[in-house]
């Protein structure tokens, strides 16, 4: 399952929650790992993301009620998606 809609405001919402710098300072194999094991919550948590319709109040409001874990597993997925939009962009 993918984010839809506005990556920025997802960012954005995730770095207000404090999210964004533990996650840029912490080992991602072992994140990753993690989060395959948790995809079911992972699923749901991109579930109440894309509800948001990209609103960066609803996200930030969402976020604040989740767990920090999870909210991690979020902050490896904008970065992945990112990137992977980087890649295709670069490409044409």
């Amino acid at each position: 399952m993918f984010i839809q809609g506005d990556l920025q405001a997802v960012f954005d919402a995730l770095y207000i929650t404090g999210v964004i710098d533990p996650v840029l300072k912490m080992d991602w194999s072992d994140l990753t790992t993690e989060m395959s094991s948790q995809s079911g919550k992972v699923d749901e948590a991109i579930r109440a993301v894309n509800d948001c319709g990209g609103n960066r109040f609803l996200l930030t409001e969402k976020f604040n009620g989740m767990d920090f874990r999870l909210l991690q597993f979020l902050a490896m997925e904008v970065a992945r998606e990112f990137a992977e939009f980087a890649d295709r962009k670069d490409l044409h």
